[in-house]
């Protein structure tokens, strides 16, 4: 296992440790979240944690929490997450995060502003001065107007592109059935609060994948001495 994985992992099960008995839980989407719900469901199994109900982000965590035996509700029959464990793409100084590397981000929203306490896991790669320097920004759109909103886009400074598929000919597709641009602003995101209200406010998007707000607690896994350790960052 190389060091990321060991990292990752590592985050993954301190996330568990958070879990209590009878919680309403909101179950993240991406490499470290399958980690933790994999976690998880050994501490299920194993009667450690007991009267838990997952909430997903995604088919892809409804399909891993179902396959190990989570039970799980959807986002419409709870009125309140106690707590929502979900990875990053990356993460700022003040906690306002770019998510949707993997065209989640509508549920992942959804979930983590109906949690009481929203804990992103990560490692320490994902931790970054500026957002969108390294990671584009995906924005959500309807297909009948992704052209549209592209040129929009422009005059807020950013240049988006159509996520196109690896294992299938065409764009990405979400979970709601709708398209991803990509977008890069040259000097990065000065301020997320605005520009997520901004974009999200023009026609034919649906969601950004700026959260801004959201987080109560990062969890990082880092490399120090050759070894692998967890690190919480709480919000001052």
């Amino acid at each position: 296992m190389d060091l990321q994985n060991q990292m990752k992992q590592a985050v993954a099960k301190a996330a568990v440790d958070k879990i209590q008995n009878g919680m309403i839980l909101g179950l993240g989407s991406g490499s470290t979240a399958a980690l933790m719900i994999e976690a998880l469901a050994l501490k299920i199994k194993s009667g450690e944690i007991k009267d838990i109900v997952g909430v997903t982000t995604s088919f892809q965590g409804e399909v891993l929490a179902t396959e190990l035996g989570i039970p799980l509700k959807s986002l419409s029959s709870v009125s309140e997450i106690d707590l929502a464990i979900d990875g990053a793409d990356e993460v700022d100084p003040k906690f306002q995060l770019i998510k949707g590397g993997g065209a989640c981000h509508v549920q992942e929203k959804l979930v983590a502003s109906l949690a009481k306490k929203f804990i992103v896991v990560v490692d320490s790669t994902k931790l970054v001065e500026k957002l969108n320097l390294d990671f584009k920004l995906p924005v959500e759109v309807i297909p009948t107007a992704w052209k549209q909103v592209q040129k929009t886009l422009v005059n807020f400074g950013g240049e988006g592109n159509l996520r196109m598929a690896q294992k299938k000919a065409g764009p990405v597709v979400t979970d709601q059935g709708n398209l991803i641009l990509d977008l890069t602003f040259s000097n990065g995101i000065d301020q997320p609060e605005l520009l997520e209200s901004q974009i999200n406010n023009i026609p034919g998007v649906l969601e950004n994948g700026l959260f801004t707000n959201l987080t109560d607690e990062v969890l990082v896994g880092k490399l120090e001495n050759d070894s692998v350790s967890v690190e919480s960052l709480k919000k001052i």
